[in-house]
Formats: structure tokens, sequence, C-alpha cells
């Protein structure tokens, strides 16, 4: 048996790479779980919760595809910076309009602001994949997916529950200004990482053409294109955590600490499986695993519908987080090895508009079908879906459900 490579964590630039990352997603998550509470408490409509989504899905799909061009084509380090103050000064907007420093009234202001950070979002995917090749060596790939999946989903368990517990104990705007202050940490990191720019970032191509490519690279390979839409459909249909302060409120009757709590439930689970996935790459069957992962989320999304009691409803997610972490980690390993080093920014912003903007699209879909179907019928109808996605899936990709890792390194 060979030994495994040498660890991630030894690379300076990957260490800077993960602290950009998991203050981005707490900057987001922080944001997230904040206007989730402050536009459910201003209106008790979960179909304003299905708007946020679409407010930050709108720009995000406009801009992306262009993301990625730049990502490609100019120094990486400083489009994510820029990425990040658009992140900060969005939430320095909702810190204003809470506590009415800006003459401006209703929910419109909120959506605009949401709509920037949508913008701002669209480039910190695609940089931090880009920067991911250049900080690894390729048989460091797996084992560096996975502990950036840790990292990812700490993010997503600490980020809610900060959130949750500063809108609790301090009010919406300190919450609103503590996701300023991670976003400007995240452009710092950036800032300071010691990383290479390859060369052929200089070569620039007609924009459209350029973008092409990276359309046509994914949709003709068969194993990334069913990776990224088997976990775009089960997010967009089996994402029910959008509706999560609805079921605090009506259906669970607790107060926005529980929020947190709930929110952070997926990505507690997702952190468990990543750190055993680190040492415990998969490679055989990863194909069977992945669709098999999937399909568990999906049926955990069910059980979270169903239920009434609170810790039970944690417990659904916090193991709809492990089925999806395993996922996750399967996903990005094969973008990763999968993607030649200069089209990665472009490929990473398709993965970002199949999966990035799928939360905010399932958002909108949730609270559309709640407002057509009710809560519970809503979130349990997406989890049969999700399981129906998997079988349309595993019959339509069969390069993907006999997917052994090692075929691409």
């Amino acid at each position: 048996m060979s030994a495994l490579p040498m660890s991630p964590l030894a690379s300076i630039g990957f260490r800077w790479l993960m602290l950009y990352r998991i203050c981005t997603l707490f900057s987001y998550q922080i944001v997230a779980v904040t206007v989730g509470w402050h536009v459910y408490e201003l209106t008790r409509d979960p179909w304003s919760l299905g708007l946020i989504g679409l407010a930050e899905v709108i720009p995000f799909f406009c801009v992306a595809p262009f993301s990625g061009y730049l990502v490609d084509h100019l120094r990486r380090r400083r489009l994510g910076a820029i990425a990040c103050t658009v992140l900060a000064f969005n939430a320095i907007v909702l810190a204003l309009l809470t506590i009415g420093a800006l003459p401006l009234q209703g929910l419109w202001p909120i959506y605009l602001a949401i709509a920037i950070g949508g913008v701002g979002r669209s480039f910190l995917g695609p940089v931090h994949n880009a920067l991911f090749a250049r900080v690894l060596r390729r048989d460091q790939f797996a084992r560096g997916a996975s502990i950036g999946s840790v990292v990812f989903q700490t993010g997503l368990v600490l980020g809610p529950a900060i959130g949750g517990l500063l809108v609790g104990a301090a009010g919406k705007w300190v919450a609103y200004a503590l996701a300023a202050v991670f976003a400007l940490a995240a452009a710092g990191a950036l800032l300071c990482m010691p990383v290479s720019e390859p060369p052929q970032q200089q070569q620039r191509g007609p924009v459209f053409a350029s973008i092409g490519d990276g359309l046509r690279f994914v949709f003709g390979h068969q194993i990334l294109l069913a990776a990224l839409a088997l976990d775009m459909f089960a997010v967009l249909f089996g994402g029910a955590i959008s509706l999560a302060p609805a079921f605090i409120k009506d259906v669970l009757h607790a107060g926005p600490e529980a929020l947190g709590i709930l929110r952070g439930a997926p990505a507690l689970g997702s952190v468990a499986a990543a750190l055993w996935l680190a040492r415990h790459p998969l490679q055989a069957n990863a194909g069977r695993i992945m669709l098999a992962a999937v399909a568990c989320f999906g049926a955990c999304m069910i059980g979270f519908g169903l239920s009434t009691a609170f810790w039970l409803s944690v417990f659904f997610l916090l193991l709809s987080g492990v089925f999806d972490g395993v996922s996750v980690v399967l996903r990005s390993t094969v973008l990763q090895l999968s993607t030649p080093d200069g089209m990665r920014g472009r490929v990473s912003s398709v993965n970002s508009i199949f999966i990035s903007s799928s939360n905010e699209l399932g958002a909108f879909y949730a609270g559309s079908m709640a407002r057509l179907l009710g809560l519970v019928p809503a979130v349990v109808v997406g989890g049969f879906v999700t399981i129906g996605v998997v079988g349309i899936t595993a019959w339509k990709a069969p390069r993907l459900r006999k997917l052994d890792l090692r075929e691409l390194q």
C-alpha cells in the first residue's frame, strides 16, 4: 500500500487559502441567517424568504460566466480581494438599513443589497478553485478537497450559529457589522497569500468565445457534467434550509438562537464526513457512493419535513449534512482532477452556476412551493424529487455510476 502524500496543510499558500475561505463563509452565512430572520420578521411570509434567493441568483447568473473569464485572465488574488470588499459593502449597507441610518423604506433596499452580494459571490468560487490548484500538487488534491470541505462546512456550522446568537443577544446590525469584518479579513488573507500566477493568465482571447470553451468542456465531460447536475438538482429540490425561519416560528416555535442551530446542523454533519474522508479518501466505487449519498440526503429531507420536535429536526439535518458532505468532497475532487489549469476559472464559474446558484434558486423554489402547498408538504415533496433525480442520473450517466477516481489521476 502506497503512503499518503504530504499533508496539504504543509503548504503555506494552502493555509492562507483556507483562511480566506472560512472568512468568506463566516461573512456570507452570518448575513444569510440574519437577513432571513430580518425579512421574515417584517413579513411573516415564506415566499419572502424565497425572494431572498431570487434577488441573489439573478445577478449571480449574469456575472458568473464573466467572473470565470476574468479569473483565467487577470490576477486571481486581486479579483478575490475586490469581491470580498463587495461582500463587506453589502453587509455594511444592511447594517445601516437596520438602524435606520439610510432614508429608505420597505423590503426593496434589502433585496438590492442582497443582489450586490450576489455579484461579489460570483467570484469567490472561481478564485478559490483556481488558487487551490496553484498551492497543491495533483497527488494532494483528494486530501486537499477533504480538508477544504472541513473548512467549508465548519464555516457553515459556526457562521449561522454566530449570526443567530448575535441577532438574539445584540441585534441584527451587530451581526451585519461582524460579517463586514470577516469579509475584509478574507480580502487580507488573499493579498498575503504566497502563490505564483500562471503565465497564460495574460493571454486574452475573445470574451464570449473563451466562455464558450469552458461551457463546451463541462458539457463534453460526462462524469463532471453528471456530478454537477446531480448536486445542483439535489440542492434545488431538496434544500429546505432556506425555510428554516418559517419552521422555527410556525412549526418548532423557537427563537433566533435555535435558528442558528438549525442552519448549522447540516454543516456539522458535513464536517464529520469530511474529517473522515480526509483520513480515508475514497477512490473505488466513488460514483456509486456519491449517488447513494444524494439519495440518503433526500430521505433526510423527508424526515425533517415531517418532524415537529426541534431536536429531531436537528438530527435529520445533521444526518443530511453527513451525506451531503460525502457528495461535496467527491464532486470537488472530480472538478479539480478533470480541469486543465488554464480553464479553472471558467470551469469553476460553470460549477458555481450549477451549485452555488442552485442554493438561491432552491430557496425561491422552496418558498414558492411552501406558498402553494404549505411548509411541510413542500419539503417532503422536494425530498422525494431528489431521490428521483438520483435514479435518473444513475440511468443517464453510466460513467459516473462506474466512476473510480484513480481513472482521473
